[in-house]
């Protein structure tokens, strides 16, 4: 405490002048002065209880240079000594004033006199006794809300409710207007002293000890705060400042955990069983985890209103635990499959969050898991629809990807299972879908059957191609139908677009090595070297001066690139054989110890035909293209004259093939009596002068497009053929490296190193024609054991 004064103070505060003194007329305003600033000096220093006080004196402006003065204060020696009723008297006051509080009445006392009464009572160590006379008189306010609030214990527990909040406010009210004027006994008595409870924590304790452990206001009390939740629970308004008041009231009393939230809780699970039951039974799946999702948020909003917050996290756990964690299986089983059937992916990601809450993610994981094997293994199964099988695939699994990214939120376990889920059913059917993979892009890389598709429609699709693909374990079926139809894209010009088919080749390539590519790659180089070799050939031609309506182009193959083709014998027109033989005279000069094959399978030509009504250009297969010219001599032939005059031998049916494309196709460029589908071995045919078409230029030589039954059959067997040479490789490999197996573990190893499906009888044989061939024997003494023979 510091003040500014000119002079120094040399007797203490409370000291008067023994005697009037006469002063001059200049002195007697200074002392007036004087004392007007030593009057607040004395109210303020007298309550001062240290021993000792220092007060640093800060001098005028004139006298800074100065040392600061000094003064000490001590405090009396000895205190005034009180009248002996002073402490019946005062606690009478003190009494009055305590009644007229709790009455609710106007204090007949001032409460700074009240407090000043306080004050000298413990100033003179009276504090114990009045500390306890204080707990006493509070204990019968107490006692006697007690009996009122039991007097109304019949009253309905809702009704009760607003009398104990009453009570409770009203009690608090009054504890805080007596604490404050007991304020100096709380302060120098009750909060130093560890065993003595302060005035407001004396307060509380005696409404929880005399009130609110009464049995009946107790149990009345919660089962009015639970009814009430109940009632808002079930969409009713109630009044959430009277619940938020009274379990204030349990928390300031220390009460909540233990008897109202394990109630409260209690009475939350029983609730939420009985509704869960209902809801379940009686709504659909997507509609009750809508309805939990609102429960959740509805009890996190309760917390914020009037429970407390350590109450969220058992209220959510019991919700969660009654709602999601016991109907877990049953949600799935009932409506998992219809969501996904669906496609319902706002209500997936609702139902993949709420399970998420509850560690039921394992369960939905193993159902998504199932339903993809499950829809999966229809696609591939259904044989009616193998025409549709790569296209419902794709469909199938961009809608997976779909619900993995929105609904599943890329969960690696989800994105695991749905990768196990394809490999699984995508070869329960083998070699099926790989088959149909390969002909599907072959569909989407032929020319005309994808108009007005740009390149980058082309590429996503081959990339989604290429995502059902890497699940498929016999990827050499896949190559051998893929090798067979590129080649027909490039040899009979149907391509689309080199660059997608290349693009198709590298992404191959990336996915399953160059060795798998290498032939396919190799198919692309002998088109573009033959392309060099005609550019030679016409320059041949020119100097040879061999003069012809017909211009030849020919594709030189590279034999190991290529699908294995046989032959086919037929007599060729005398124009065509010159061309032949000239072309075989000029590759072989220039590549000396080749040999040449003719596939004429492979060959189409582009024809001019003259009808009565127009010319038309044909673009026809070989095989066509001989038989349409035979009537060039002929206005009508009978089907063993064809016969004999193209040399097509009919045994594999590929004369009645031909015969039926040109007569019973789209375009009819020749007619045949009878009529009527199939072609017959009696059957005649004649130039049809009456053919018309809107079109100067027709396609007809997708025949050739076309796979026969005996391509396909053929194909396969040739992956089987292959596939034995890899399994044997992989025995020997095996067995070069173990030198001796038993028969279960070489089948082990077997099925590890091979990349394609093959049942165990296959395998079987194989290691018989090893063991005829002396690669292997049995052991002498275990026939189950086999020993590598170097």
């Amino acid at each position: 405490y510091q003040r500014r004064v000119r002079g120094s103070f040399k007797r203490q505060l409370n000291e008067r002048p023994s005697s009037p003194v006469k002063r001059s007329k200049t002195e007697s305003k200074k002392r007036k002065l004087e004392e007007s600033e030593e009057q607040p000096k004395k109210k303020l220093l007298k309550t001062i209880s240290t021993s000792k006080v220092k007060i640093a004196m800060k001098t005028n402006n004139s006298n800074q240079n100065k040392p600061v003065k000094k003064l000490t204060i001590k405090a009396f020696k000895v205190l005034p000594k009180l009248a002996d009723n002073y402490s019946e008297e005062t606690w009478k006051k003190l009494q009055e004033a305590i009644q007229a509080v709790q009455k609710s009445e106007r204090v007949g006392t001032s409460l700074e006199e009240l407090y000043k009464t306080v004050e000298n009572l413990c100033d003179h160590k009276m504090s114990d006794m009045l500390y306890q006379k204080l707990q006493s008189e509070c204990q019968k306010h107490v006692e006697g809300q007690l009996y009122l609030l039991l007097e109304r214990k019949t009253a309905t527990n809702i009704t009760f409710l607003s009398l104990v909040n009453n009570s409770w406010s009203s009690h608090c009210e009054q504890m805080l207007l007596i604490r404050s004027i007991f304020l100096y006994l709380d302060r120098k008595y009750a909060l130093p002293n560890s065993s003595v409870k302060s005035i407001w924590d004396m307060g509380l304790d005696l409404y929880r000890v005399h009130i609110l452990m009464n049995d009946d206001v107790k149990s009345k009390t919660i089962a009015g705060m639970l009814e009430l939740i109940e009632i808002e629970r079930r969409g009713e308004t109630v009044d959430k400042g009277l619940l938020k008041n009274l379990v204030r009231m349990f928390c300031s009393l220390q009460m909540y955990c233990e008897y109202f939230e394990k109630r409260f809780l209690d009475a939350t699970e029983l609730f939420y069983v009985q509704e869960s039951d209902v809801k379940l039974r009686d709504s659909k799946v997507a509609e009750y985890l809508l309805h939990v999702e609102k429960r959740i948020e509805q009890e996190g909003e309760r917390v914020l209103h009037y429970l407390d917050s350590i109450t969220r996290k058992p209220l959510i756990t019991v919700l969660e635990k009654v709602s999601l964690q016991n109907s877990i299986d049953a949600l799935i089983t009932k409506g998992f499959d219809e969501l996904m059937d669906e496609n319902r992916i706002s209500d997936l990601a609702r139902m993949y969050q709420l399970f998420n809450r509850v560690n039921g993610l394992k369960k939905m994981k193993d159902a998504w898991n199932a339903y993809i094997k499950k829809r999966g293994s229809e696609l591939v199964n259904d044989k009616e629809k193998d025409k549709t099988m790569v296209q419902d695939l794709l469909q199938f699994k961009a809608r997976l990807d779909n619900l993995l990214k929105d609904a599943f939120q890329k969960n690696d376990d989800f994105t695991y299972a749905l990768k196990e889920g394809f490999e699984y059913f995508i070869n329960v059917r083998q070699n099926a879908p790989a088959e149909f993979i390969a002909k599907f892009v072959d569909s989407k890389l032929r020319v005309g059957k994808n108009k007005g598709t740009s390149d980058e429609q082309i590429e996503s699709l081959l990339d989604q191609v290429m995502a059902v693909f890497r699940f498929i374990n016999g990827k050499d079926v896949f190559e051998a139908f893929y090798k067979k139809d590129l080649a027909k894209r490039l040899l009979l010009e149907k391509s689309a677009s080199i660059d997608a088919e290349k693009a198709m080749i590298s992404k191959l390539k990336t996915e399953c090595g160059a060795n798998f590519t290498n032939k396919l790659e190799g198919m692309f180089k002998d088109i573009d070297l033959s392309k060099d070799i005609m550019t030679s050939f016409k320059e041949f031609l020119h100097k040879k001066d061999l003069k012809s309506d017909i211009d030849l182009t020919v594709s030189v193959l590279t034999t190991g690139y290529w699908p294995p083709y046989t032959p086919v014998d037929i007599k060729l027109p005398i124009e065509m054989m010159e061309h032949q033989e000239a072309f075989k005279q000029f590759y072989l000069s220039k590549y000396n110890g080749r040999k040449l094959v003719w596939q004429n399978s492979l060959g189409h030509c582009n024809l001019r035909a003259h009808y009565p009504k127009g010319v038309k250009q044909l673009s026809v297969s070989l095989f066509q293209a001989i038989v349409l010219m035979l009537f060039n001599d002929s206005e009508e032939l009978t089907y063993q004259e064809i016969v004999e005059s193209s040399g097509l031998d009919d045994s594999k049916g590929e004369l009645k093939r031909t015969l039926q494309s040109l007569s019973c196709g789209k375009f009819k460029l020749i007619s045949k009596e009878p009529s009527k589908a199939p072609v017959m071995e009696g059957d005649k045919f004649r130039f049809n002068t009456t053919f018309t078409a809107k079109l100067v230029r027709l396609q007809i030589d997708s025949i050739q497009m076309k796979e026969t039954v005996a391509e396909n059959q053929k194909t396969k067997e040739n992956v089987f053929q292959d596939r034995q040479y890899q399994v044997d490789a992989a025995i020997v490999r095996i067995m070069k490296t173990r030198k001796k197996l038993t028969h279960t573990l070489l089948i082990s190893e077997l099925y590890n190193q091979l990349k394609f499906p093959i049942k165990p009888a296959d395998l079987k044989k194989r290691i018989e024609s090893l063991i005829e061939r002396d690669y292997l024997e049995r052991d002498s003494e275990n026939n189950n054991t086999y020993n590598y023979l170097a």
